[in-house]
């Protein structure tokens, strides 16, 4: 699979999300580590629309993190959020491919299946 696609839709923002993941990952064994928050990138711009709303007072947020475990690399997950609703990704691509035994502790955690989703 070349493409990240969601493989999980959850009905909160990315900030609880965020905290829900935190919350299920973390006694599974796996740490956390936010690389970036578009919250936070769009602090030092004056005038930078969202591309989806063409505002700048959207709820739009994208957090990438990555998740540790037992394997040397970690995991890359993404959360993008709009609308009060979360979209989590993972990253599992030819160029970073995602350890399978970290891959098996997000899906116990989150009660999901990373393989049906071709991931």
């Amino acid at each position: 699979m070349n493409a990240i696609s969601p493989f999980l839709s959850v009905d909160r923002p990315c900030e609880e999300t965020l905290q829900w993941l935190g919350n299920r990952l973390t006694p599974a064994g796996l740490r956390l580590l936010q690389t970036f928050d578009l919250h936070d990138a769009r602090l030092g711009t004056q005038s930078c629309p969202c591309p989806h709303h063409g505002t700048t007072d959207c709820d739009c947020q994208m957090i990438v993190l990555l998740i540790y475990g037992e394997a040397a690399a970690p995991v890359t997950l993404m959360l993008h959020s709009h609308a009060g609703r979360t979209w989590i990704s993972l990253v599992n691509i030819p160029a970073q491919r995602a350890d399978a035994s970290i891959r098996a502790a997000i899906e116990g955690a989150l009660d999901v299946s990373l393989s049906q989703e071709g991931l």
